[in-house]
């Protein structure tokens, strides 16, 4: 669902990345907890990831594409080293 080219550290103790790969995931508006976000589902299976906010370039991420940063539970992570899953 994410390269890892695309993590980058934002010092909020969530995983961060920059990006998605293409077609991986799906998102929906999230107005629970009394706040407005975005949460981010697996594209397969519908399954919560986290959410996607817009202040990536402001959280630590000095790529020149920054910009999104998709906070992902760490629990619905799998590291694949180099494999597609």
């Amino acid at each position: 669902m994410f390269d890892s080219e695309a993590k980058f550290k934002s010092g909020t103790r969530w995983p961060s990345f920059r990006q998605a790969k293409p077609g991986a995931i799906s998102t929906r508006p999230d107005n629970s907890l009394g706040m407005h976000r975005t949460e981010i589902l697996c594209a397969k299976c519908g399954q919560h990831l986290g959410h996607v906010f817009d202040d990536g370039d402001l959280l630590g991420d000095t790529h020149p594409e920054a910009g999104k940063r998709f906070c992902v539970l760490s629990e619905s992570l799998a590291f694949n080293k180099g494999e597609e899953v």
